[in-house]
């Protein structure tokens, strides 16, 4: 039995529709199949998302002899592009790629996804964005040290010793931010080595402005080297940075940070960093300056060291900026205005804790260093942190910032507004209702989204 199928809808409401009724008839049919069919034939049956189609052997389903490889080519309509196959894969060649095959030892639905952007599969194709600044992009694999391009474009050799070329540069005359949408879909891009100390604007990419948009990715295994505003995914954020991470070590002079180097009017969140930290003023573990920007629901774990404005999560928080529903974990070791979660606060913290140890010379506290801004609901761990006393916040014993009722109870010291918070029954179990979670008398608060 062999039938084609081809749809063509302008409305993605009835396109998503139909493909859905003709999923559960290619289901019911391949089902009648086996029934007839004879040992020796399978049963292929191929549907694909809204952005483009199948054009080789089609859509539909089609039989094929047992062992026959059978090509597959998924051609995306303009603005669009592959993500991957998924379904009865097993067989499929390379999941990820818009030609490739599938090997008919059974009988198999598949589905061709595509999405909106241009796709980011090797370090050619990331080192391309620099073309166009402002279009939209989609990773669709890890890259890594095995990824073509990574020894011309990422590695130690690279750009005589330089390694990676941030993407939108910073330093003047050559200044091009980007604009566009980035979508690391859950993926990372691991093994980036940058070694540019005497430059600015320094990260994966180098300056990003209002309109631009980097979610849902990870830089792991850095190591980042610049001058002026240094982070391991963005050196300068004036965009959106959501959902995203970082890990290996950042290092710089000033406004420096394990994931963003200075964020200024806009907003960083659902993030975190485990990267190690190295500067000389306004240092952070997730973001060296935090200038009138969002900082929630984010954590950074790294030590953190610095001689200025030095804090285990963001160095310098000023002017009207916001941290909100966050914590750090790492080491900070500083001069003066040294913090285990802020090294100077001149704006606003709210509902967030550290636990970090905390040491330096002159305004140094368990949360926060110096302030002339505003605390609100946050605590520090007064064992872990090795300080007694902070320019903000209240400390706590361990026991107590594992005990939800520091946090939930409107009766406690200092917590005037409850935290957003549940108790659950280990780590493993999250309950995304909440904000935050904590096993009770057993952990630290995590927030809800962690894995």
């Amino acid at each position: 039995m062999k039938r084609s199928m081809k749809i063509i809808l302008s409305s993605k409401i009835h396109h998503y529709v139909k493909r859905l009724s003709i999923f559960l008839i290619i289901v019911a049919l391949i089902a009648g199949m086996v029934g007839c069919a004879s040992s020796e034939s399978y049963a292929l049956a191929i549907i694909s998302t809204a952005g483009g189609n199948v054009t080789t052997p089609g859509e539909g389903i089609f039989t094929y002899g047992a062992g026959t490889v059978v090509d597959l080519v998924a051609t995306p309509d303009v603005g669009y592009c592959l993500v991957n196959w998924t379904g009865d894969v097993d067989t499929i060649a390379n999941v990820n790629a818009a030609a490739t095959n599938i090997t008919m030892n059974g009988d198999y639905v598949i589905t061709a996804n595509f999405v909106q952007g241009q796709a980011i599969r090797d370090w050619y194709d990331l080192d391309g964005v620099s073309n166009n600044l402002s279009g939209i992009y989609v990773l669709t694999n890890n890259l890594d040290s095995t990824t073509a391009g990574y020894e011309e474009l990422a590695s130690e050799t690279a750009n005589d010793g330089k390694g990676w070329e941030p993407i939108g540069p910073y330093d003047e005359p050559y200044d091009e931010p980007f604009t566009g949408t980035f979508d690391g879909q859950g993926y990372e891009i691991r093994d980036l080595f940058i070694s540019r100390p005497a430059e600015n604007g320094i990260g994966l990419f180098g300056w990003v402005v209002e309109k631009g948009v980097i979610k849902n990715v990870g830089v792991v295994g850095v190591v980042v080297t610049g001058f002026v505003l240094v982070g391991a995914l963005v050196g300068y954020n004036q965009g959106t940075v959501r959902n995203s991470h970082s890990a290996g070590s950042v290092t710089g002079d000033r406004w420096v940070g394990g994931l963003v180097g200075l964020s200024s009017w806009c907003t960083v969140t659902d993030s975190y960093s485990t990267a190690n930290v190295d500067g000389s003023q306004d240092v952070g573990g997730l973001v060296g300056w935090n200038l009138r920007t969002a900082v929630s629901n984010s954590y950074a774990t790294g030590n953190v060291t610095g001689f200025l404005n030095v804090g285990g999560l963001v160095g310098w928080n000023d002017d009207n900026a916001t941290v909100s529903n966050s914590y750090s974990t790492g080491s900070v070791t500083g001069n003066t205005h040294v913090g285990g979660l802020v090294g100077e606060n001149d704006a606003y913290v709210s509902s967030s804790y550290s636990t970090g140890g905390v040491s330096g010379n002159d305004d140094v506290g368990g949360l926060v260093g110096h302030r002339e801004g505003y605390v609100s609901f946050s605590f520090w761990d007064t064992e872990t942190s090795g300080q007694s006393s902070s320019a903000g916040g209240t400390g706590k014993t361990t026991a107590e910032m594992q005990d939800i009722d520091t946090f939930t109870d409107t009766e406690t010291p200092g917590l005037y507004e409850p935290w957003d918070m549940i108790a659950v029954a280990n780590p493993g179990t999250r309950n995304s209702n909440y904000i935050w979670n904590i096993v009770d008398d057993e952990t630290y608060p995590f927030l809800s989204w962690q894995s």
